[in-house]
C-alpha cells in the first residue's frame, strides 16, 4: 500500500497497517463491498423475474388459466362442427380443421411452457350464438373456428393474433348477370348496384335471396345442392372461403361463379377471456412462432390448399404477425 491507496484482496487486507487512517479506509471499503453485494443480489432477482415473464418456456404464475391447466393437465377448446375446413368432426369422431390444428399447436406450446409431460385436450361443441358465452363463463379456454375479430366483441372477450383473413362474397349461377363472365350487361348492372348505395357501399343480394332456404352448408349434402338448382335465388352471401369449399365439392362446380370482389373484411381470431393477459401471451407466442418458422405453410396447404394459393392480404397477415421473441 502506498500513496494512500489500498488493495481489497484478502492478502492485502491481512497485511494492512493498524493505523487509525488505515482502519478507517478499510472499514469504508468493507461497507462499499457489502453494498455492492446486496445490489448484485437485487439485480439478479430482478433479472430472474424478468426472465420468468419474458422468456419462452417459463409460465407466469399469476395466470388463472395457466394455473388451472397445469393443475388439471387439461386444456379445453370450443369448436364449431359446421365450419369446414376450419373446424368440424369427421366420421371417426375426430375434431379436425385449419383452426383446430392451430389450437392443437397452441396446446403443445403451452404444454412445453408449463413443463408438463402430457396435456389432455377436451373439445366442446359450440354454436355461433353461444361461443362467446362459453368463453366468458370459463367453459372453454378458447374457441377454434371462424370467429371474426370485431371491436364490439372485444368488449366481451379478448382475441389472439389473427389466424386468417376472409371476406364476404356471393355465389351465383354461372349464367347469372352478376357473374364475372356475364359481359358488359352484367358489368353495368354491378356498377349500377354499387352506385345506388352512398359511400361506395357494396351490393346486397336480392330480397328473395336473403329469404332463401337453401343456404349451402360447407359440407354440402347432395340433397341441398339439388335443392339449389330448383330454388329461385340470385345470390346468397357467405364468407368467400366457405363458398369456395362449397363450389369445389359441388356436383357441377362449373355451374357456379363468384361475384367479383368481397363486400366485407373478416379477420378470424381465437376468442379467450379478457382477464388473463398471460394466457393470451402464451397463445400469441405459439401462433407467432408458427408464422415466423414457416410452419403455417404446411398447415394452410393441408386444409385450405384446395381453395388456391394465399392472396396478398393473407400473406401480409402472416408476415406482420410473425412477431419476434
Amino acid at each position: 500500500m502506498r500513496g494512500g491507496d489500498f488493495n481489497l484482496s484478502a492478502g492485502a487486507v491481512a497485511r494492512a497497517p493498524t493505523s487509525r487512517n488505515a482502519r478507517a479506509k478499510l472499514a469504508a471499503a468493507s461497507h462499499l463491498l457489502d453494498v455492492m453485494r446486496r445490489f448484485a443480489s437485487l439485480a439478479v432477482a430482478v433479472v430472474a423475474l424478468g426472465m420468468r415473464v419474458v422468456l419462452p418456456g417459463v409460465a407466469a404464475a399469476d395466470s388463472p388459466t395457466l394455473n388451472r391447466i397445469k393443475a388439471t393437465g387439461t386444456i379445453t377448446f370450443g369448436y364449431r362442427d359446421n365450419a369446414v375446413p376450419f373446424s368440424y368432426k369427421d366420421r371417426d369422431g375426430r375434431i379436425r380443421g385449419y383452426s383446430v390444428e392451430l389450437c392443437m399447436r397452441v396446446a403443445g406450446s403451452i404444454q412445453n411452457e408449463l413443463g408438463l409431460t402430457a396435456l389432455k385436450i377436451e373439445w366442446l361443441p359450440v354454436e355461433a350464438s353461444n361461443r362467446l358465452d362459453y368463453v366468458i363463463s370459463g367453459k372453454v379456454d378458447a374457441v377454434c373456428g371462424t370467429t371474426t375479430i370485431t371491436l364490439g366483441r372485444m368488449q366481451k372477450v379478448d382475441f389472439s393474433l389473427p389466424i386468417y383473413v376472409d371476406g364476404g362474397s356471393m355465389l351465383v349461377r354461372a349464367r347469372s348477370k352478376l357473374a364475372p363472365s356475364a359481359g358488359p350487361q352484367g358489368q353495368a348492372r354491378r356498377r349500377d348496384r354499387r352506385h345506388h348505395h352512398r359511400g361506395g357501399a357494396r351490393p346486397r343480394p336480392r330480397r328473395h335471396a336473403e329469404r332463401a332456404r337453401c343456404s349451402f352448408p360447407s359440407r354440402l349434402p347432395p340433397r341441398e345442392w339439388r335443392c339449389s338448382t330448383r330454388a329461385r335465388w340470385t345470390a346468397t352471401p357467405r364468407t368467400a372461403s366457405c363458398w369456395r369449399t362449397s363450389s369445389v365439392r359441388a356436383p357441377n362446380p362449373n355451374a357456379y361463379a363468384f361475384v367479383a370482389g368481397d363486400f366485407s373484411y373478416e379477420p378470424f381470431g381465437l376468442p379467450m377471456r379478457r382477464d388473463d393477459p398471460d394466457f393470451k401471451l402464451a397463445v400469441n407466442r405459439a401462433l407467432a412462432t408458427i408464422y415466423r418458422t414457416g410452419d403455417i405453410d404446411g398447415i394452410f396447404q393441408r386444409w385450405l390448399g384446395a381453395l388456391g394459393i394465399p392472396g396478398p392480404l393473407l400473406h401480409a397477415m402472416f408476415y406482420l404477425n410473425a412477431i419476434p421473441e
